[in-house]
């Protein structure tokens, strides 16, 4: 039986049908007759007990410049509907929090993936903290003494916003670096979140490796490798994805971290991992879907709608 399923997400007018993984989620759920309606963050809203959105019924299709046709617009009341897709891109900033706390509110009666209670309190760059076994040495801070002292520990660090994405703000900072200061200061005047710092891994150079998982299980990987010059490998910023297969280090980190993933609703998860490292859980609108099924010729999104479609019979 078909489900009612609303995505919420950035404008589907400027997605890259190629690459972008909300786009592949919704033509696998159009595919297995399931009934879409889209409406972007700003148009969530609570309203005397309920949560409802202003959007539009949506049919996709996989032809460039002409990929989705939107129906009338409408206001629906989310709590008659089965999956609510919560897929907006970072920043995870306030409005981003305030969504899953509106979002909380109809789940699990309305099944919200992923699980917006812990896409909350578990974004990207703090699960890992739950690992320390399987990460690198790391420091969330915010005071630039601090910040001095753990590099001076591990001479070569990485140093990143805590809740930025997609490379965005990412700086290495090489034992003769001499930008710290600078940075930090660039830094506290943009906001006042604390950064992240992490041990430099040379194995970066040979790629940052992203494993998808759904509901728990490792479903398989891409390795993204750093354009020349570059240290992010992020495909944002120019990384290359290549195909890899899953090590038994990668399977180690898997099966560590699956189940508390499975137990907190995080169906679709991207994690990344450099070497034999675990540096990032990615909970709020993981990437990679498309250039797997094309390395690997496994529908992926259709894995992701089985998991789902069990949790709603």
């Amino acid at each position: 039986m078909g489900l009612k399923v609303a995505i919420q997400m950035d404008p589907i007018a400027v997605v890259d049908i190629d690459a972008d993984s909300t786009f592949r989620i919704a033509e696998e759920a159009q595919a297995r007759g399931h009934k879409l309606f889209y409406y972007t963050p700003d148009r969530l809203m609570y309203r005397e007990g309920r949560i409802l959105a202003r959007g539009w019924p949506l049919e996709v299709r996989r032809e460039r410049g002409n990929h989705f046709t939107l129906g009338d617009e409408v206001e629906v009341d989310l709590a008659d509907w089965d999956v609510v897709w919560l897929r907006q891109d970072p920043p995870f900033d306030m409005g981003y929090i305030t969504t899953t706390h509106l979002l909380e509110r109809i789940h699990p009666d309305t099944l919200v993936v992923n699980d917006p209670f812990w896409v909350r309190n578990y974004p990207e760059k703090l699960l890992v903290l739950n690992f320390l076994d399987l990460t690198p040495p790391t420091l969330v801070a915010r005071d630039l003494a601090t910040i001095r002292a753990f590099k001076e520990v591990h001479g070569d660090i990485i140093l990143k916003p805590l809740y930025g994405n997609g490379g965005a703000g990412v700086f290495r900072l090489d034992p003769n670096d001499r930008n710290l200061s600078s940075l930090h200061e660039l830094f506290m005047g943009i906001n006042n979140e604390p950064l992240i710092a992490q041990k430099f891994l040379p194995a970066v150079a040979k790629g940052d490796k992203r494993i998808i998982l759904v509901d728990g299980e490792p479903v398989g990987a891409i390795n993204r490798v750093p354009a020349a010059g570059e240290t992010r490998s992020n495909m944002h910023v120019g990384g290359r994805p290549e195909q890899v297969a899953l090590t038994a280090r990668d399977r180690e980190i898997c099966a560590t971290i699956g189940p508390v993933l499975r137990e907190k609703g995080q169906v679709f998860v991207g994690i990344d991992v450099i070497g034999d490292w675990l540096t990032e859980i990615n909970v709020t609108s993981p990437t990679g879907i498309q250039e797997l099924e094309r390395f690997d010729g496994v529908n992926i999104a259709a894995k992701i709608w089985e998991a789902i479609e069990a949790k709603r019979s």
